[in-house]
């Protein structure tokens, strides 16, 4: 007997494809009302559902489980599992097991959807016919198919957290800086979950930039500095002008792609890194990279109104995340105002706040993290709102000249479903100036 754990996207993608295979297997969810669960008894009505405070008795007769990444590894039933010696297992290990193309596997805190997308459309470009998920969009079981010649997965923490095995075929780390630490019991112990990738691939790449990152020769490396042999990727700057290089080789210049900050040209050097490993054409790649915008909420252009340049950088929920997009606006906009707060994490907000200090016009706080933001910004105009429509119109009075962006660095969910739910609500918002 299986046991699915967690009701939630993946869950549902692990019980319908165990259902597809014919197992015999049962669902438990710790929540009383799962969203999904009218849906999964309207198509699975002859599957056990138990709902509610975990009980001992749900690993009765079970061999495996199979649970979904949102479940801490500190949860009671994940201990009992471990006590029985049951086998747990992540939705990513049981792709891998039927998966017959190559996968790429792409995680690091900050930057991987945004290379998934990237790199998957860049395949797609080279006439492959590819799929794209993992934890974003799709679940990984969803996107099985016979005529896939290609597998591009974003991987979270919590996923490598759960996989003992696991086939790549090549894959990176981006970066590693402090973030879920109310999931693990220490920076190390994150810092390992992410670099567990590495010993799934058979090719690597590697970000020379971040130290926290072991190098390892037989890899291919990325990193904004000119490459040190031919078989890398970096930048050079010559003229005033930066451009994209592979060995000695120039690609494209950076003024031809449509993405802003420095972030973004790293995360265009392990794109495209990865799509050399994978053999996709040359061509082909610059050329989608000419044209990619990027994800939503992700640094995201909304509107020009009023002299002021609006963005939505909902996704930035760790520090990291909003000093590398104000960073990147500071680049281009004289003047800006930050829309800040939500549910504060275990981090240190002193990078942001020194940055907040020096370089932004103005500050508008949210969510429940309000007042230590306030304490936190010293030499910068603080002002507080109940919601996002009334943040957004704090934002514009402040500012004549510039931009103002949503740039939480904080999760969402003091006040939204989610970051999705949160950039929305922002961009309607800024829509009905």
């Amino acid at each position: 007997m299986k046991l699915v754990l967690g009701l939630g996207i993946t869950g549902f993608s692990i019980a319908q494809f165990l259902a597809q295979q014919g197992a015999d297997f049962k669902v438990a969810d710790s929540r009383q009302k799962p969203t999904l669960l009218p849906e999964f008894s309207a198509n699975f009505p002859l599957i056990e559902v138990s709902t509610g405070v975990w009980q001992l008795s749900l690993l009765d007769e079970v061999d495996e489980i199979f649970i979904s990444p949102g479940i801490a590894q500190n949860e009671q039933i994940v201990a009992w599992a471990r006590e029985k010696d049951i086998e747990i297992t992540s939705d990513i290990e049981l792709f891998s097991r039927y998966a017959q193309a190559p996968v790429v596997g792409i995680t690091g805190t900050n930057g991987k959807s945004t290379v998934t997308q990237l790199l998957g459309t860049m395949a797609r470009a080279s006439g492959k016919k590819v799929a794209i998920g993992g934890n974003i969009g799709k679940p990984a079981l969803d996107c099985l198919h016979d005529d896939i010649e290609l597998y591009v997965l974003e991987l979270s923490s919590y996923q490598l957290d759960y996989t003992k095995k696991l086939k790549l075929f090549t894959g990176v780390v981006l970066n590693i800086t402090p973030d879920h630490l109310d999931r693990y019991a220490s920076f190390e112990h994150y810092k390992a979950s992410k670099l567990s990738l590495y010993q799934y691939c058979q090719n690597s790449v590697i970000n020379i930039d971040d130290s926290l990152i072991p190098k390892k020769a037989s890899a291919v490396h990325f990193g904004l500095e000119i490459p040190k042999s031919s078989q890398n990727f970096g930048t050079v700057t010559c003229h005033e002008s930066c451009y994209f290089l592979k060995g000695d080789d120039v690609l494209l210049g950076v003024d031809d792609i449509q993405l802003i900050g420095e972030h973004n040209i790293s995360n265009i050097l392990a794109a495209l890194a990865l799509g050399e490993q994978i053999g996709l054409d040359m061509q082909a790649m610059t050329e989608c990279i000419k044209t990619f915008k990027g994800l939503a909420h992700r640094l995201e252009w909304i509107a020009h109104k009023q002299g002021v340049e609006f963005y939505n950088d909902s996704k930035a929920t760790n520090v990291r995340s909003s000093v590398t997009a104000l960073k990147a606006l500071i680049s281009k906009h004289k003047n800006i105002v930050l829309i800040a707060g939500g549910a504060i994490k275990d981090e240190d907000y002193a990078p942001l706040f020194e940055l907040i200090d020096k370089e932004v016009l103005g500050v508008v706080l949210i969510g429940q993290s309000a007042a230590e933001f306030d304490q936190g910004i010293c030499n910068t105009q603080t002002i507080h709102a109940k919601n996002m429509l009334e943040a957004t119109t704090l934002a514009q009075a402040m500012i004549d000249d510039g931009a103002v962006v949503l740039s939480p660095g904080c999760a969402s969910f003091d006040m939204f479903d989610n970051f999705e739910h949160r950039g929305d609500a922002f961009k309607q918002a800024v829509l009905s100036l």
